[in-house]
């Protein structure tokens, strides 16, 4: 009997976030036309931004390092199937075992592999080299969640699991960066993300009904898209922010709101 597949696994995704293909050229192009000579992707999965880049920058070499190892097999195998492999490391481990410095860093959805937001942020600031930028991907709350949303999130779910964009790029303002572009996921990214990641997984429910172990994956699958559809639909968006390095003659970030910060225009 053919096994199921495994829910989340992206096969039939080319990013594992939200992030469409008109996003990623605009994000690529952006990167490469800063001519980098290294980038590093920090949780990277299967390395599809970090390959695109490399492909759009052709004098850069990469790394990417991911502690999921079936993530890290398809980017070897699709690094080695564009040309890329003389280019391109991918390491199967923990982010914080492999970090580098680079032109371009990129953590996109997995700033948890260095703790918490401001965690992460800490650590990529002192990767980037001087000219660089951080691509840096995390969530946030698009309006505060109700009681009844969170009970439909994903288990433990708390207010206190996100804060609003302004407090997340006023994270990345205290970690010593500026903003050069503050971009958020639409509710179509959204859509082709969620529904991406339970594909594979319906598509083999309609041609195995009878399969032993179809209800426990339908079981599953409707649990994970009650967690969209009934909790965080609406309430939870994504953030790609493209930041510089921007460190004071003392070496330390400006803390948000201080009075060495000039005052936002009116």
């Amino acid at each position: 009997m053919t096994p199921p597949p495994t829910i989340g696994s992206g096969a039939r995704l080319a990013f594992m976030s939200p992030l469409s293909e008109e996003r990623a050229n605009r994000i690529v192009a952006t990167v490469a036309a800063r001519s980098p000579a290294t980038v590093a992707d920090l949780g990277c999965g299967w390395g599809e931004l970090l390959l695109r880049i490399l492909a759009a920058a052709p004098g850069a070499t990469g790394i990417g390092a991911d502690a999921h190892g079936p993530d890290i097999v398809r980017a070897r195998t699709n690094a080695e199937a564009r040309g890329l492999t003389g280019r391109v490391s991918f390491a199967e481990g923990p982010a914080r075992a492999h970090l580098r410095a680079a032109d371009v860093v990129l953590n996109i959805g997995a700033y948890q592999a260095f703790g918490t937001i401001a965690d992460a942020l800490r650590v990529l600031s002192e990767l980037v080299t001087p000219g660089g930028v951080l691509i840096f991907g995390a969530e946030f709350w698009e309006q505060p969640p109700t009681a009844d949303r969170l009970a439909h999130m994903w288990p433990g779910a708390s207010p206190d699991d996100c804060t609003d964009l302004a407090g997340l790029v006023d994270e990345a303002v205290a970690a010593g960066f500026r903003p050069l572009r503050i971009e958020t996921a639409t509710a179509n990214e959204w859509e082709d993300f969620e529904s991406g990641l339970a594909a594979e997984a319906e598509d083999w429910i309609v041609s195995h009904a009878g399969h032993p172990e179809a209800e426990a994956l339908r079981e599953k699958l409707d649990t994970q898209r009650d967690m969209w559809l009934k909790g965080h639909r609406g309430h939870l968006g994504f953030a790609y922010l493209t930041l510089a390095p921007h460190r004071p003659p003392s070496g330390q970030a400006f803390p948000v709101g201080s009075p060495q910060q000039p005052a936002a225009p009116r």
